[in-house]
This record gives C-alpha cells, sequence and structure tokens, in this order.
C-alpha cells in the first residue's frame, strides 16, 4: 500500500518512526515493539537511514521484514549523503526487489564536524536531483 494513497483518505493518519537498530539485541526489541504496537493500527511506520546513512545496508531489509512479517505499511529513509548517484539508484532497485513502495528521500544532514552539506564527487546535493 502506497501512503499517497492512504493519505487521500482525508482522515486523520499516524504514524511510527524508528531509528535503526545497532546490534542484533535492539534488533529482536524493534521487531517486538512493531508486534505490540500493531494493534493500534498506525498508518505506517517509517525506519530511519542511521546518522550519515551508517545503517543503510539494512533499512531495505528491517522495511521488508515491517511489511511481511508485522503486516504494516512500512517507509524507508534514503539520504544522499556520502552517496554517488549510481549508489543510491542501486539503493532504491534494492527497495523495489524488496517491495518496499514508500521512500523518504532526504538530502541528509552534514557530515559530523561539517559546518555545510558538500555532495561526494558524482553525489547530489538535494533527494530531488534523483528525479529523471
Amino acid at each position: 500500500m502506497k501512503i499517497s494513497t492512504l493519505l487521500q483518505s482525508g482522515r486523520p493518519l499516524f504514524s511510527f518512526e524508528f531509528f535503526p537498530p545497532k546490534t542484533p539485541q535492539g534488533e529482536a526489541a524493534l521487531f517486538r515493539a512493531l508486534h505490540e504496537l500493531k494493534p493500534l493500527k498506525p498508518a505506517f511506520v517509517s525506519i530511519t537511514y542511521g546518522a550519515g546513512g551508517s545503517e543503510r545496508a539494512k533499512t531495505a531489509e528491517w522495511a521488508a521484514r515491517i511489511q511481511n512479517e508485522v503486516g504494516l505499511v512500512a517507509m524507508a529513509h534514503l539520504t544522499c549523503v556520502g552517496s554517488t548517484r549510481e549508489e543510491l539508484l542501486t539503493i532504491l532497485h534494492e527497495y523495489a526487489r524488496v517491495g518496499v513502495q514508500n521512500i523518504m528521500a532526504l538530502r541528509g544532514d552534514p557530515p559530523k564536524g561539517a559546518r555545510a552539506f558538500q555532495p561526494v564527487a558524482g553525489g547530489l546535493r538535494y533527494a530531488s536531483e534523483l528525479s529523471p
């Protein structure tokens, strides 16, 4: 289910957002919490990308598990930080491969210690630049 379709209902919706767990124990706790929150019927849940994209490799897996194991609509985050356009497209293809239809595409924050955002060579300044 696409979140854009849910928003067309005009009724109030609520969602939960989760930071990526850093340990196997944290991952287990995340999925326990999702199962406990499911009876509240959130419109969707989102899983962030981790600081600087630190957990991006697992975001697609977690979003797919949220949908397939827990039965909730998932939204995966995607940030431009530290990635080339080609790397971002690869991540988007992975999201599509595992059935993730909802993506929060963001530029992301500058890396720790940087005063301003500077894209990597071959990277994007804004997520909107992903459009063809």
